[in-house]
């Protein structure tokens, strides 16, 4: 049972010298340092409350702000309400639009078995969100899940109800709609029927891990039992789902060392970058060494579903069984677009690069049905959930 509620929510209203993209920005999590800078010299921009931490990690200075924007009006409250927030864009050549319903989440043990864990988390991270929590006592970014999807009369309904409130095309030439629905008979049918669903986190387990985390410090308190959150149906054509390529440095492994138990535990075949890119579909990997050899691989010993998919595999064999990234012998960083990933190798920035397919939603649903969460950075959604569209209040 998923209780998903329509909330009083807050949101911007733009002033005669401000637009929306003043106030709003993609998650905190993906936001570079000279971007992160350029948004907060924006006085009213969302990072200004959420990645602004006083000097002890906590975010009492961002907390005034917060009120301050409620109080000078920079922020309206709505009656309770729904929102639909659409994000059109192109997918290698193919107009896509994805569709997310924008509520709050009744926040529970992944032990129920309603809301639905994919990925391992950072705790750090978590710590410094629950710093933030426990400061403003509100929700300022959603987490993004996967449902069943409503009924198709309830969905058109929902459709035709949305009224646009904001618009803004991103440097991505993501288009980014976001809508109010106020109809409370609509409201209504929308929580009856995800009362039947299930859900799976796609993007923001540590943003769910915190709130529920915060709710359980604050037995009793309903509105802290929530966590604001946008619902993609799992049908949706616009739901589009990159790998993340893995960046490999290690000092204690040389790449001659590295190929030798690469051969004993996979099966390989050296191919021009070309062919690696062109046969990729057919591979489980693809690997690119930092002295210009490519190769294709695949793992063919493990019978289980879990060693049937990449980032598994890649974690057990290469990062922990080669290079020791459990031990801190070696260093990983992820990268989602594979041109990016091509020209730091070019620029030889990193010693192994290991270039992997699209992520199937199936497996990942199916490993998550049984319990059983993939490694960190299995899955890229895009586009990204942006921030600052709708804040959830709990004080």
């Amino acid at each position: 049972m998923v209780i998903f509620l329509p909330f009083p929510g807050y949101r911007p209203t733009l002033k005669s010298d401000e637009r929306i993209e003043d106030r709003i920005s993609p998650p905190y999590d993906v936001i570079g340092k000279e971007y992160l800078r350029m948004l907060q010299d924006r006085k009213n921009n969302v990072t200004n409350l959420t990645l602004k931490p006083d000097v002890d990690r906590r975010y009492k200075g961002s907390r005034k702000e917060l009120d301050r924007m409620i109080s000078d009006g920079s922020l309206r409250q709505d009656p309770d309400s729904f929102y639909l927030y659409e994000q059109v864009f192109d997918d290698h050549g193919v107009t896509k639009t994805r569709r997310g319903l924008v509520g709050i989440l009744k926040t529970e043990s992944y032990e129920e078995g309603n809301i639905i864990p994919h990925e391992e988390t950072f705790s750090k991270v978590k710590e410094d969100r629950l710093n933030l929590l426990r400061d403003m006592e509100a929700h300022l970014e959603s987490i993004f899940g996967i449902f069943d999807g409503l009924s198709p009369d309830l969905d058109r309904k929902v459709n035709d109800s949305a009224k646009l409130v904001y618009r803004y095309m991103d440097e991505y030439g993501v288009d980014h709609r976001f809508h109010i629905i106020d109809d409370a008979e609509i409201q209504k049918k929308i929580v009856s029927e995800l009362k039947d669903k299930k859900m799976l986190i796609a993007d923001g387990h540590h943003r769910y891990e915190t709130a529920l985390n915060y709710s359980l410090e604050n037995p009793g308190n309903e509105k802290k039992g929530y966590v604001l959150a946008t619902l993609v149906a799992a049908d949706d054509e616009g739901l589009v789902v990159w790998p993340t390529h893995r960046l490999v440095d290690s000092p204690n492994v040389s790449a001659e060392d590295a190929k030798k138990m690469l051969f004993q535990s996979l099966r390989t075949e050296e191919v021009s970058e070309e062919r690696m890119v062109s046969e990729l579909n057919d591979w489980m990997m693809g690997l690119m060494f930092k002295d210009g050899k490519r190769f294709l691989a695949n793992y063919e010993k493990g019978s289980d579903e879990l060693w049937k998919l990449d980032t598994y595999v890649v974690q057990e064999i290469i990062l922990k069984g080669i290079y020791g990234y459990d031990q801190g012998r070696s260093a990983v960083e992820y990268e989602a677009e594979f041109s990016n990933v091509k020209k730091m190798m070019e620029e030889g920035k990193h010693d192994l690069a290991i270039v992997l397919n699209d992520p199937d939603l199936s497996t990942i649903w199916n490993l998550s049905m049984r319990g059983i969460r993939t490694p960190k950075k299995t899955t890229f959604f895009f586009p990204k959930i942006w921030s600052g569209f709708v804040f959830y209040k709990m004080s």
